[in-house]
């Protein structure tokens, strides 16, 4: 059997956290591959790093301090002295990188392989500590891996054909001879083998994206979670753990607001069937999460409730709009522009409505006004709202659901401002005030599942 075991940023983050991890890896007997993430805050101090400029020498000396005193507990002097030197070759690579970065104003390929340098320590660090346990851990950056990026900086996706040739390659041979690569999750190389990474939390996405390079039997994502639940634990304190989903359901909740998984991780295992694990790194004998192509089960009406907050609608009035699909594709295009999720869209005779992010509005207006369209009439927008995002395989497929979570919507009293059904087969998602949003969470949740 061969597995990807993808660890994130809290399994690495501290001594005790090191320990944990690297037993969980030592006790599985599959050949597996270990992909991991930087170290909790790592990434997004170096993020800040950019914006600031601090002296380069201050970064690097704070970057080594954190690795390295996890390091020296669990290490023996002379290996810790072997892995030392590994590290600070490492981080003279980063104050080289940094060292360019501060002489140009923007360089938004510096800046990927900036935020990408914890993961290339974590990989250091995680494959000695490895090696103090019994294996041959061997660190193994996504640039040697052969793991191929396409797309813009800051949101790239794999190759995942380039990147299975490279994978079988250069990563498999490693395994026949009984090691153990640490990959590093987060970001892959574009075609002039220049760091490319997968936007925030695409670790996850890493670890999927090798599972489909190597034709892994299983993917295992290590968090700090039991697994998906019911609804957010924190607003649904009877919430409960769901042992098993598909990769529909999954793809959903993640895209829509359980911050589980990242929402890119489903796609290159569902491609070839693989099973996908969400486990608990400080819970490692609880069941976690399995999600595969179908269940064991029939499964249950509804699955789980999630939230996504912080939301606008954004509406775009013009006579007839319905008429005009090259306007709609025109304006819809100014948003993608703009690098903006767009989470649900709606039209009317004389109406188009899209919820984005809040954060995301006064960008998404400048680009709507830039297409100077004689056509458009007026523009709004209404804050403060949350979407709603019902999962279940059989809730689309059974006459009364919809009117059902409607129901108990209008049980707490509070108004519906946009729906999506049908777009998904297994969600049902929808746009409330966001000062009723727990309670419309509550209330479902309650209906459906119970507590």
């Amino acid at each position: 059997m061969i597995k990807v075991m993808k660890f994130g940023g809290t399994s690495v983050g501290s001594v005790d956290a090191m320990e944990r991890t690297s037993s969980i890896i030592s006790r599985d007997p599959a050949r597996k591959i270990v992909v991991v993430s930087a170290m909790s805050g790592v990434t997004n101090s170096l993020i800040g790093c950019i914006r600031d400029r601090p002296p380069v020498d201050e970064v690097v000396s704070g970057l080594r301090t954190k690795y390295s005193s996890s390091a020296k507990v669990i290490l023996a002097p002379a290996l810790y002295a072997e892995y030392a030197e590994a590290l600070d070759s490492s981080l003279q690579g980063l104050h080289d990188v940094l060292t360019a970065r501060w002489k140009v104003p923007s360089d938004p390929v510096l800046d990927d392989a900036i935020s990408s340098w914890g993961e290339r320590l974590s990989s250091i660090t995680l494959a000695y500590i490895l090696k103090s346990k019994g294996l041959d851990g061997i660190p193994l950056i996504s640039e040697k891996a052969g793991i191929v990026a396409q797309g813009t900086p800051g949101n790239g996706s794999a190759d995942l054909d380039a990147t299975h040739r490279n994978l079988r390659k250069n990563v498999l041979p490693l395994l026949e001879e009984d090691a153990t690569p640490v990959l590093t999750g987060y970001y892959g190389c574009d075609n002039q083998g220049r760091p490319m990474t997968f936007g925030r939390g695409g670790s996850d996405y890493s670890g999927s994206v090798v599972a489909y390079g190597i034709d892994a039997d299983c993917c295992e994502i290590w968090t700090d979670v039991n697994g998906f639940m019911t609804a957010d634990p924190r607003a649904v304190p009877t919430a409960k753990s769901i042992v098993e989903m598909d990769y529909n359901e999954a793809a959903e909740l993640a895209y829509f607001g359980a911050k589980v998984l990242h929402p890119r991780t489903v796609e290159p295992v569902r491609r070839k069937g693989i099973p996908l694990m969400v486990k608990n790194t400080f819970n490692p004998e609880g069941r976690g999460t399995l999600i595969r192509r179908q269940k064991s089960n029939g499964g249950d009406l509804l699955t789980s409730v999630a939230v996504k907050c912080d939301l606008s609608i954004v509406k775009v009035y013009s006579s007839e709009i319905v008429y005009q699909p090259s306007l709609i594709s025109r304006l819809v295009g100014a948003i993608s522009d703009a690098a903006v999720n767009t989470y649900a869209v709606s039209t009317s005779l004389s109406t188009l409505a899209m919820v984005i992010p809040t954060p995301a509005v006064d960008e998404v207006l400048r680009k709507i006004d830039s297409l100077d369209e004689q056509q458009v009439e007026k523009l709004t927008v209404k804050g403060n709202v949350s979407l709603i995002c019902c999962v279940g395989d059989n809730m689309l497929n059974v006459p009364g659901v919809s009117a059902k979570v409607f129901s108990a919507v209008a049980d707490i009293g509070a108004n519906i401002e946009m729906i999506s059904e049908g777009a998904s087969d297994v969600a049902l998602n929808f746009v409330v005030p966001s000062e009723k949003a727990l309670d419309v969470v509550r209330s479902i949740h309650g209906t459906f599942i119970g507590g």
